[in-house]
């Protein structure tokens, strides 16, 4: 284990103060693997900011510490990158004009939160890897099935107050948007995904169950980007299992189960598109849209937001956009780094998602049991980095766990010398 070091107390011997240590150690352990099964729940529950995501984090920091999470060098680009930001980050709030200081340090302290959020969680899932991917991706899956049913039992008006969990006609759930809704589900789906394609029995069944259930709640959320996230994330994980981890047995299974599941997915949507209300919003989210157009439109707002960081260099600071010429938000994180961070602050965001690219689509280069945790990673980041162009991600909880996680699989793969493992001990 390529580690600098972990935050232990030494060792240990009866009767010494070091025994102590040891108890409260064993005991913190346990206790972070709970908390951050709770932490991770919570990332399904955004309608403000500092959200219930970010109180709990600071329970499972502590928790870290005393529990000695090992630091490993592999992370460390992480790190470099989170420090390198916060300066340009903090410098840019005083840039701004229009808008509170207050509100401007907000944002950034939140984005800077987020970045150690993805920093911990690498190296939690770098040790016990096989133990830790369950906890987070068990406690994800529940978080967002239990949105995907909510958004969906509002969306149809079943639930008293559905109001409250949809908006502009569209299932929100527990987000303040369908547009990060959507996006919310994709990642634990690719996981139901795959696990269907290389399982068998009650547990593809499960999975299967899974997998239909998300795809209805991103299907309600009627976000265009949610809905080609997830079936271009779906057919990425279908051929990264296909030529990488099926045998000759599987790729024969994947092909009849891909047919069949594809079947059951157009059944899912001539049901929901029989609803007249359903098939009018559809109609209208699948027809052009005038805000995308004209120098006003998304990529409009685009071009001048870039003008903007061009003339800027040290970022004109969050929330600064709204008061100038045009109202709306450029909705590309890739300019919205540079005109709000200035051009070091973009700089390493890039950094960020291009090293997190190479790191995961390296480590599927390499045999090991840790790819089948990868797969679904690579599927939805890679997703996720050209959703970013389109829509802001910059404070989606759940790209950062991505990054997180990518970083901390790469690094399991990097120190376990094995090869293969069975199976189903890897799914998750």
């Amino acid at each position: 284990m390529s580690t600098l070091g972990t935050l232990d107390g030494g060792s240990f011997k009866a009767g010494s103060r070091g025994l102590g240590l040891a108890f409260i150690r064993v005991r913190a352990t346990r206790l972070l693997d709970i908390m951050v099964g709770v932490w991770i729940f919570t990332g399904g529950f955004v309608l403000f900011e500092p959200s219930p995501y970010e109180l709990t984090f600071l329970v499972v920091l502590p928790l870290a510490f005393a529990g000695g999470v090992g630091l490993y060098r592999s992370t460390f680009g992480l790190l470099a990158i989170l420090l390198a930001f916060t300066p340009f980050a903090l410098i840019a709030c005083f840039q701004v004009r229009f808008t509170p200081l207050t509100d401007a340090l907000l944002f950034s302290i939140v984005t800077i939160f987020l970045m150690v959020t993805a920093y911990f969680i690498a190296n939690y899932v770098a040790e016990a890897t096989e133990k830790r991917m369950r906890v987070v991706m068990g406690a994800y899956t529940a978080a967002a099935v239990f949105c995907a049913i909510l958004g969906t039992l509002a969306y149809l008006g079943l639930i008293p107050g559905a109001e409250i969990f949809t908006r502009y006609g569209r299932a929100k759930a527990t987000f303040n948007d369908p547009n990060v809704f959507g996006p919310f589900l994709v990642l634990p789906a690719m996981f139901a995904l795959q696990r269907v394609l290389l399982d068998s029995g009650r547990a593809a069944i499960m999975a299967g169950m899974v997998f239909l259930t998300l795809f209805v709640g991103v299907f309600v959320s009627f976000s265009r980007a949610a809905w080609g996230h997830f079936a271009l994330s779906s057919l990425i994980v279908l051929v990264l299992c296909f030529w990488l981890e099926a045998a000759a047995r599987d790729k024969v299974r994947i092909m009849i189960m891909s047919l069949l599941g594809a079947a059951m997915l157009v059944v899912a949507l001539a049901g929901l598109l029989s609803i007249p209300a359903v098939a009018s919003l559809f109609e209208t989210r699948t027809a052009g849209q005038d805000y995308d157009s004209g120098e006003t439109g998304r990529f409009g707002r685009q071009g001048y937001a870039f003008e903007l960081a061009l003339d800027n260099p040290l970022g004109i600071g969050p929330n600064e956009f709204s008061f100038l010429r045009i109202i709306e938000a450029p909705h590309n994180v890739y300019v919205t780094v540079l005109h709000v961070y200035g051009w070091g602050g973009g700089a390493l965001y890039f950094l960020l998602v291009i090293l997190t690219l190479w790191r995961g689509i390296a480590a599927l280069a390499r045999p090991s049991p840790y790819r089948l945790m990868m797969i679904p990673l690579v599927a939805t980041f890679i997703m996720l980095a050209g959703e970013s162009a389109i829509i802001d991600t910059d404070h989606w909880r759940h790209y950062y766990l991505v990054v997180g996680l990518i970083w901390g699989i790469s690094t399991a793969i990097r120190n376990d010398d094995r090869r293969t493992a069975p199976r189903h001990q890897m799914l998750i």
